[in-house]
Protein backbone atom coordinates (compact mmCIF):
# COMPACT_ATOMS: atom_id res chain seq x y z
CA UNK A 1 0.00 0.00 0.00
CA UNK A 2 2.98 2.76 1.06
CA UNK A 3 3.84 2.81 -1.84
CA UNK A 4 0.63 3.77 -4.28
CA UNK A 5 -0.13 5.95 -1.18
CA UNK A 6 3.14 8.33 -1.39
CA UNK A 7 3.29 8.09 -5.15
CA UNK A 8 -0.70 9.29 -5.38
CA UNK A 9 0.14 11.95 -2.84
CA UNK A 10 3.20 12.90 -4.72
CA UNK A 11 1.00 13.27 -7.80
CA UNK A 12 -1.74 15.12 -5.94
CA UNK A 13 0.75 17.56 -4.73
CA UNK A 14 2.30 18.48 -8.22
CA UNK A 15 -1.55 19.00 -9.28
CA UNK A 16 -2.06 21.40 -5.70
CA UNK A 17 1.44 23.27 -6.10
CA UNK A 18 1.15 23.77 -10.25
CA UNK A 19 -2.48 25.24 -9.28
CA UNK A 20 -0.75 27.43 -6.75
CA UNK A 21 2.26 28.63 -8.81
CA UNK A 22 1.05 29.41 -12.48
CA UNK A 23 4.54 31.68 -12.79
CA UNK A 24 5.87 27.90 -13.56
CA UNK A 25 4.11 27.93 -16.43
CA UNK A 26 7.18 29.77 -17.97
CA UNK A 27 9.48 26.60 -18.00
CA UNK A 28 6.56 24.93 -19.37
CA UNK A 29 8.86 23.83 -22.89
CA UNK A 30 10.82 21.56 -20.52
CA UNK A 31 7.53 18.45 -20.79
CA UNK A 32 8.66 17.51 -24.23
CA UNK A 33 12.33 16.93 -22.66
CA UNK A 34 10.84 15.06 -19.87
CA UNK A 35 8.65 12.78 -21.92
CA UNK A 36 11.27 11.70 -24.47
CA UNK A 37 14.02 10.93 -21.05
CA UNK A 38 10.89 9.10 -19.79
CA UNK A 39 9.81 7.05 -22.83
CA UNK A 40 13.79 6.19 -23.30
CA UNK A 41 14.11 4.73 -19.72
CA UNK A 42 10.85 2.71 -21.19
CA UNK A 43 11.63 1.55 -24.22
CA UNK A 44 15.63 0.49 -22.61
CA UNK A 45 13.88 -2.24 -21.14
CA UNK A 46 11.08 -3.47 -22.77
CA UNK A 47 11.32 -6.59 -24.53
CA UNK A 48 7.82 -8.52 -25.70
CA UNK A 49 7.64 -11.48 -27.10
CA UNK A 50 5.14 -13.02 -29.36
CA UNK A 51 3.78 -15.50 -26.21
CA UNK A 52 2.52 -12.03 -24.85
CA UNK A 53 0.37 -10.79 -27.86
CA UNK A 54 -3.28 -11.91 -27.91
CA UNK A 55 -5.96 -11.45 -29.81
CA UNK A 56 -7.66 -8.98 -26.98
CA UNK A 57 -4.76 -6.64 -27.50
CA UNK A 58 -6.22 -5.59 -31.26
CA UNK A 59 -9.68 -5.47 -29.49
CA UNK A 60 -7.98 -2.97 -26.90
CA UNK A 61 -6.22 -1.00 -30.08
CA UNK A 62 -10.10 -0.67 -31.34
CA UNK A 63 -11.55 0.47 -28.63
CA UNK A 64 -8.79 2.63 -27.46
CA UNK A 65 -8.91 4.28 -30.92
CA UNK A 66 -13.11 4.54 -30.73
CA UNK A 67 -13.20 5.89 -26.87
CA UNK A 68 -11.34 8.70 -28.48
CA UNK A 69 -14.19 9.79 -31.37
CA UNK A 70 -16.41 9.02 -28.62
CA UNK A 71 -15.77 11.13 -26.03
CA UNK A 72 -14.85 13.18 -28.71
CA UNK A 73 -18.73 13.19 -30.11
CA UNK A 74 -20.16 13.28 -26.59
CA UNK A 75 -18.06 16.54 -25.72
CA UNK A 76 -19.65 18.18 -28.33
CA UNK A 77 -22.98 17.48 -27.68
CA UNK A 78 -22.84 18.71 -24.14
CA UNK A 79 -20.07 22.07 -24.41
CA UNK A 80 -19.03 22.65 -28.00
CA UNK A 81 -15.26 22.30 -29.80
CA UNK A 82 -13.20 22.81 -26.80
CA UNK A 83 -15.04 20.62 -24.38
CA UNK A 84 -15.05 18.23 -27.19
CA UNK A 85 -11.21 18.11 -27.62
CA UNK A 86 -10.54 17.60 -24.16
CA UNK A 87 -12.23 14.67 -24.15
CA UNK A 88 -10.78 13.11 -27.45
CA UNK A 89 -7.48 13.74 -26.09
CA UNK A 90 -8.66 11.92 -22.73
CA UNK A 91 -10.37 9.14 -24.01
CA UNK A 92 -7.33 8.36 -27.04
CA UNK A 93 -4.57 8.66 -24.93
CA UNK A 94 -2.71 5.05 -25.18
CA UNK A 95 -1.83 2.60 -22.19
CA UNK A 96 0.72 4.31 -19.51
CA UNK A 97 3.97 3.22 -18.73
CA UNK A 98 3.49 3.05 -15.62
CA UNK A 99 0.68 0.36 -15.89
CA UNK A 100 2.89 -2.79 -15.89
CA UNK A 101 3.96 -1.78 -12.26
CA UNK A 102 0.29 -1.30 -10.78
CA UNK A 103 -0.37 -4.52 -12.80
CA UNK A 104 2.49 -6.20 -10.68
CA UNK A 105 1.14 -4.51 -7.51
CA UNK A 106 -2.45 -6.14 -7.79
CA UNK A 107 -0.74 -9.61 -9.07
CA UNK A 108 -1.77 -9.31 -12.74
CA UNK A 109 1.04 -10.22 -15.61
CA UNK A 110 2.83 -7.66 -16.29
CA UNK A 111 4.44 -9.15 -19.60
CA UNK A 112 0.42 -8.84 -21.69
CA UNK A 113 0.09 -4.94 -20.12
CA UNK A 114 3.98 -4.13 -21.83
CA UNK A 115 2.48 -5.64 -24.57
CA UNK A 116 -0.75 -3.17 -24.49
CA UNK A 117 1.84 -0.48 -23.71
CA UNK A 118 3.94 -1.18 -27.15
CA UNK A 119 1.11 -1.55 -29.26
CA UNK A 120 -1.13 1.38 -28.58
CA UNK A 121 1.92 4.06 -28.08
CA UNK A 122 3.59 3.12 -31.31
CA UNK A 123 0.22 2.66 -33.33
CA UNK A 124 -1.40 5.64 -32.01
CA UNK A 125 1.65 7.76 -32.34
CA UNK A 126 2.05 6.45 -35.60
CA UNK A 127 -2.23 7.69 -36.49
CA UNK A 128 -1.95 10.55 -34.45
CA UNK A 129 -0.74 12.77 -37.88
CA UNK A 130 -3.56 11.78 -39.67
CA UNK A 131 -6.09 11.82 -36.42
CA UNK A 132 -5.23 15.07 -35.58
CA UNK A 133 -6.11 17.09 -38.40
CA UNK A 134 -9.24 15.47 -38.64
CA UNK A 135 -10.38 17.04 -35.03
CA UNK A 136 -8.76 20.18 -35.42
CA UNK A 137 -11.09 20.58 -38.20
CA UNK A 138 -7.92 22.16 -40.17
CA UNK A 139 -6.63 19.53 -42.19
CA UNK A 140 -3.55 21.19 -43.75
CA UNK A 141 -0.17 19.32 -45.47
CA UNK A 142 1.48 21.87 -43.24
CA UNK A 143 -0.42 20.60 -40.04
CA UNK A 144 -0.24 17.00 -41.22
CA UNK A 145 3.95 17.65 -41.25
CA UNK A 146 4.25 19.67 -37.64
CA UNK A 147 2.22 16.09 -36.21
CA UNK A 148 4.52 13.91 -38.28
CA UNK A 149 7.30 15.62 -36.90
CA UNK A 150 6.63 15.83 -33.38
CA UNK A 151 5.43 12.61 -32.94
CA UNK A 152 8.60 11.36 -34.51
CA UNK A 153 10.76 13.22 -32.15
CA UNK A 154 9.35 12.62 -29.10
CA UNK A 155 8.14 9.14 -29.87
CA UNK A 156 10.17 7.18 -32.41
CA UNK A 157 13.28 9.50 -31.56
CA UNK A 158 13.64 7.98 -27.70
CA UNK A 159 12.83 4.14 -29.59
CA UNK A 160 15.27 4.34 -32.28
CA UNK A 161 17.97 5.80 -29.63
CA UNK A 162 16.98 3.08 -26.80
CA UNK A 163 17.78 -0.01 -29.69
CA UNK A 164 21.21 1.65 -30.72
CA UNK A 165 22.27 2.13 -27.01
CA UNK A 166 21.03 -1.30 -26.38
CA UNK A 167 22.76 -2.83 -29.30
CA UNK A 168 26.10 -1.16 -28.30
CA UNK A 169 25.45 -2.04 -24.66
CA UNK A 170 23.35 -4.50 -23.73
CA UNK A 171 24.15 -4.07 -20.22
CA UNK A 172 21.57 -0.51 -20.75
CA UNK A 173 18.84 -2.99 -20.46
CA UNK A 174 19.56 -2.47 -16.42
CA UNK A 175 19.74 1.12 -16.41
CA UNK A 176 15.31 1.73 -16.13
CA UNK A 177 15.41 -0.59 -12.98
CA UNK A 178 17.62 1.37 -10.87
CA UNK A 179 16.18 4.47 -12.02
CA UNK A 180 12.63 3.73 -11.52
CA UNK A 181 12.44 6.54 -8.90
CA UNK A 182 14.22 9.03 -10.95
CA UNK A 183 11.71 8.09 -13.67
CA UNK A 184 8.53 8.95 -11.39
CA UNK A 185 10.05 12.04 -10.51
CA UNK A 186 10.30 13.23 -13.99
CA UNK A 187 6.62 12.65 -14.43
CA UNK A 188 5.62 14.51 -11.30
CA UNK A 189 7.69 17.96 -12.79
CA UNK A 190 6.11 17.25 -16.03
CA UNK A 191 2.88 17.39 -14.12
CA UNK A 192 3.52 20.29 -12.20
CA UNK A 193 4.74 22.24 -15.14
CA UNK A 194 1.54 20.80 -16.92
CA UNK A 195 -0.45 22.33 -14.27
CA UNK A 196 0.81 25.65 -13.96
CA UNK A 197 0.24 26.27 -17.82
CA UNK A 198 -3.49 25.33 -17.37
CA UNK A 199 -3.19 27.37 -14.08
CA UNK A 200 -1.70 30.38 -15.83
CA UNK A 201 -3.97 30.32 -18.96
CA UNK A 202 -7.13 30.01 -16.48
CA UNK A 203 -5.93 32.71 -14.55
CA UNK A 204 -5.62 34.83 -18.33
CA UNK A 205 -9.71 33.52 -18.73
CA UNK A 206 -11.38 35.27 -15.91
CA UNK A 207 -14.35 35.25 -18.07
CA UNK A 208 -14.44 31.37 -18.80
CA UNK A 209 -17.19 29.59 -17.78
CA UNK A 210 -17.12 26.92 -14.33
CA UNK A 211 -19.27 25.26 -16.16
CA UNK A 212 -17.08 24.47 -19.21
CA UNK A 213 -14.60 23.19 -16.26
CA UNK A 214 -16.83 21.32 -14.63
CA UNK A 215 -17.91 19.46 -18.08
CA UNK A 216 -14.07 18.84 -18.85
CA UNK A 217 -13.97 16.89 -15.52
CA UNK A 218 -17.44 15.37 -15.66
CA UNK A 219 -16.34 13.36 -18.92
CA UNK A 220 -13.30 12.59 -18.44
CA UNK A 221 -13.70 10.65 -15.12
CA UNK A 222 -16.61 9.51 -17.51
CA UNK A 223 -14.06 8.23 -20.12
CA UNK A 224 -11.68 6.97 -17.12
CA UNK A 225 -14.55 4.49 -15.59
CA UNK A 226 -15.67 3.37 -18.65
CA UNK A 227 -11.78 2.47 -19.82
CA UNK A 228 -11.17 0.47 -16.63
CA UNK A 229 -15.03 -1.81 -16.93
CA UNK A 230 -14.62 -2.12 -20.81
CA UNK A 231 -10.75 -3.22 -20.55
CA UNK A 232 -12.33 -5.69 -17.83
CA UNK A 233 -14.86 -6.76 -19.96
CA UNK A 234 -12.02 -7.34 -22.85
CA UNK A 235 -9.60 -9.29 -20.72
CA UNK A 236 -12.55 -11.96 -20.39
CA UNK A 237 -11.82 -14.52 -17.31
CA UNK A 238 -8.06 -14.76 -18.75
CA UNK A 239 -6.92 -10.88 -18.00
CA UNK A 240 -9.81 -8.99 -16.46
CA UNK A 241 -7.42 -7.16 -14.42
CA UNK A 242 -4.63 -6.90 -16.95
CA UNK A 243 -6.84 -5.27 -19.96
CA UNK A 244 -8.46 -3.34 -17.42
CA UNK A 245 -5.23 -1.70 -16.59
CA UNK A 246 -3.96 -1.03 -20.50
CA UNK A 247 -7.31 0.54 -20.88
CA UNK A 248 -7.67 2.70 -18.06
CA UNK A 249 -4.25 3.54 -17.04
CA UNK A 250 -2.95 5.93 -19.53
CA UNK A 251 0.24 7.39 -21.09
CA UNK A 252 -1.46 11.35 -20.39
CA UNK A 253 2.12 12.73 -20.57
CA UNK A 254 2.11 12.56 -24.25
CA UNK A 255 -1.34 13.85 -25.05
CA UNK A 256 -1.09 16.28 -22.45
CA UNK A 257 1.81 17.59 -24.50
CA UNK A 258 -0.02 17.45 -28.08
CA UNK A 259 -2.83 19.43 -26.71
CA UNK A 260 -0.71 22.23 -25.29
CA UNK A 261 1.12 22.08 -28.61
CA UNK A 262 -2.14 22.12 -31.25
CA UNK A 263 -4.56 23.06 -29.04
CA UNK A 264 -4.40 24.87 -26.16
CA UNK A 265 -4.23 24.41 -22.43
CA UNK A 266 -7.79 24.33 -21.72
CA UNK A 267 -7.94 21.08 -23.82
CA UNK A 268 -5.25 19.89 -21.99
CA UNK A 269 -7.74 19.73 -19.01
CA UNK A 270 -8.85 17.11 -20.90
CA UNK A 271 -6.33 14.42 -19.87
CA UNK A 272 -5.02 16.15 -16.95
CA UNK A 273 -7.90 15.75 -15.46
CA UNK A 274 -7.87 12.49 -16.29
CA UNK A 275 -4.61 11.74 -14.56
CA UNK A 276 -6.33 12.34 -11.13
CA UNK A 277 -9.22 9.95 -11.47
CA UNK A 278 -7.12 7.04 -13.10
CA UNK A 279 -4.07 7.44 -9.96
CA UNK A 280 -7.68 7.59 -7.23
CA UNK A 281 -9.10 4.38 -8.82
CA UNK A 282 -5.53 2.90 -8.76
CA UNK A 283 -4.97 3.92 -5.07
CA UNK A 284 -8.13 2.32 -3.91
CA UNK A 285 -7.21 -0.88 -6.16
CA UNK A 286 -3.56 -0.81 -4.17
CA UNK A 287 -5.35 -0.43 -1.04
CA UNK A 288 -7.99 -3.09 -1.71
CA UNK A 289 -5.29 -5.19 -2.63
CA UNK A 290 -3.15 -4.73 0.51
CA UNK A 291 -5.75 -5.55 2.19
CA UNK A 292 -6.63 -9.40 0.56
CA UNK A 293 -2.81 -9.70 0.44
CA UNK A 294 0.33 -8.54 1.81
CA UNK A 295 2.72 -6.76 -0.77
CA UNK A 296 5.15 -9.21 -2.84
CA UNK A 297 8.74 -9.08 -1.54
CA UNK A 298 11.87 -7.47 -3.57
Amino acid sequence: MKPGFYRTAALLAALILGALLPQAAEAVWLVQWLIMVMLLLIFLQVRVTRDALHRSHLVLLAVNLAMGFAGWGLGWLVGGREVGLAVFFAGITPTASAAPVVTGFLRGRTEYVIASFLLTNLVISALMPALLPLVLGHATPELFHDVLTKIGVVVFGPLALAWVVRLLHPAASAWPRRLGNASFGLWVLALFLITANAGSFLRRQADLSHTVLLEIAVLSALVCAANFGLGRLIGGRAFPREASQSLGQKNTSLTIYLALTFASPLVALGPTFYVLWHNLWNSWQLHRQHRLAPPPGP
